[in-house]
């Protein structure tokens, strides 16, 4: 009886209507997402309750801790898209394998962050400042978040298995609970006694570690969000199950992972060349409009974030009816999507046009900060018009194992358009100018994901019209 339960709970996929299916699927990581949006924004307003230098470290290590994430998201890309396929196709047997082999791609991925965090943090943080404060901060937070990577990467693991039959609610749940004891730890292990705690409140304790307390609170976060996850997976989701032997790897379908996932990493990898770069452009002004490109990209995650958790309800509505071979619906589900990613950007757009001081003021903005931050926000909120439109059209062309478009567009984007902007506008000698680029690199990749979007059709089309195999 729970296999027929879990088997009608996956098969709606291909029956409910897209639109509310996409909200029945998406809702739950979105509001997830924004959970950890709030966590993350907590963590550098805390840190910049300290000094305008613990919000600059934090920018520094920015791009290191996007590969890290990158590692896990790219490598939950890949293996959520094959448990859907191979469920969508009826072989739960095949699902098992990839979920072991998930389990296994997790570990290693931690073997290789741990080995960064333990030998190149330092050189990492150095090539970017000279300030030895910044520097300090920021080799502390980042030391801590690599060599204790196993949990997030765990975390990834269990929130793909159920993402990937649907149990978005659980997958919800499993992130709140680590961003709730990170927002709860954060204050204690941040602050000392008798700081303020946001401006009202005496802490009658805490342990004072600045960077080194966010990054601790986060790991224990994770940690918790790991064990939960597990948890819900063996208790609720009987649909997908795997034993210690399809953990031992099976490189084909690693391979097979990493065709669908590796491009995901590969953009997180270019973001991370975009954010470094970035960040020696803005140091060669002043070290505060780093810390406003930090607030910034924390900021925007309360719009990016739900975005992205429309786009993990999506992929395995896309991957399942791939699987069964279900072309209106696919292509009914993106159109949704689009719709659904361009409200949330436009709300955003609005936001950051109306109120940007107010946003800066979370993080105990100066005068400074506010001269270079308000006209910064405004400008680079430009680009959220076109943002919903290319996120849900790179997640289509994943989800259908056109990851390398994505790739490209992300390239695109960042190295060829975005960079080459910053530096050209960075010549004018106002720092402000060199947020402009934003908006014309997200204009850039407009224009590519239409050429992309027509190729992935016509690849749907080419793959649904060929004889199926047995």
């Amino acid at each position: 009886m729970a296999r027929q339960g879990a088997r009608l709970d996956s098969s709606r996929m291909g029956e409910m209507h897209e639109g509310r299916l996409l909200l029945t699927m998406a809702v739950p990581m979105m509001l997830s997402m924004l959970v950890q949006a709030l966590y993350n924004v907590v963590d550098s307003i805390y840190v910049a309750q300290v000094s305008e230098d613990c919000l600059s470290a934090l920018s520094l290590a920015f791009p290191a801790q996007n590969i890290l994430i990158g590692l896990g998201t790219g490598t939950g890309v890949g293996i959520s898209t094959l448990i859907s396929r191979a469920l969508g196709s009826g072989d739960p047997k095949r699902a098992g394998k990839v979920a072991g082999n998930g389990l296994f791609l997790s570990f290693c991925c931690w073997a290789l962050m741990a080995v960064f965090g333990i030998f190149f943090t330092d050189a990492f943080v150095s090539s970017q400042t000279d300030s030895a404060a910044i520097r300090g901060y920021a080799d502390s937070y980042l030391s801590i978040v690599t060599t204790a990577s196993l949990f997030i990467y765990l975390e990834f693991a269990a929130e793909r298995f159920l993402q990937s039959t649907g149990r978005t609610r659980y997958s919800m749940w499993t992130q709140m609970i680590g961003a709730v004891v990170n927002i709860v730890l954060d204050p204690i292990f941040i602050l000392n006694p008798g700081d303020k705690l946001f401006g009202l409140i005496t802490m009658p304790f805490g342990f004072g570690m600045a960077t080194a307390g966010a990054a601790t609170a986060t790991v224990i976060g994770q940690a918790c969000a790991a064990a939960a996850g597990f948890w819900f997976h063996a208790r609720k989701n009987q649909e997908l199950r795997f034993s210690l032997r399809d953990v031992k790897p099976d490189w084909f379908l690693i391979r097979s992972v990493y065709r669908i996932g590796f491009p995901s990493i590969l953009m997180m990898g270019v973001s991370s060349v975009t954010n470094y770069s970035l960040n020696m452009i803005l140091m060669g002004f002043q070290s505060t409009a780093v810390a406003v490109l930090g607030a910034y990209f924390k900021l925007q995650s309360f719009f990016f974030m739900p975005v992205f958790g429309l786009n993990n309800g999506m992929i395995p509505i896309v991957g399942y009816n791939f699987g069964a071979r279900k072309r209106d619906r696919i292509m009914r589900t993106y159109r949704w999507g689009v719709l659904y990613a361009c409200v949330l950007m436009v709300t955003g757009f609005a936001v950051f046009q109306l109120v940007p001081g107010l946003l800066l003021g979370m993080f105990n903005a100066s005068e400074q900060m506010l001269a270079i931050g308000v006209p910064a926000l405004r400008i680079i909120s430009i680009s959220f018009l076109f943002a919903g439109f290319c996120i849900v059209t790179v997640s289509l062309c994943q989800a259908l194992g056109r990851s390398l478009s994505a790739f490209f567009i992300s390239v695109l984007r960042q190295l060829v358009a975005l960079i080459p902007a910053a530096l050209l506008l960075a010549r004018t000698g106002n720092v402000v100018n060199v947020f402009w680029s934003f908006p014309i690199a997200e204009l850039v990749a407009a224009v590519c994901c239409v050429i992309f979007l027509r190729a992935a059709i016509r690849y749907l089309d080419r793959q649904l019209a060929a004889p199926q195999e047995s």
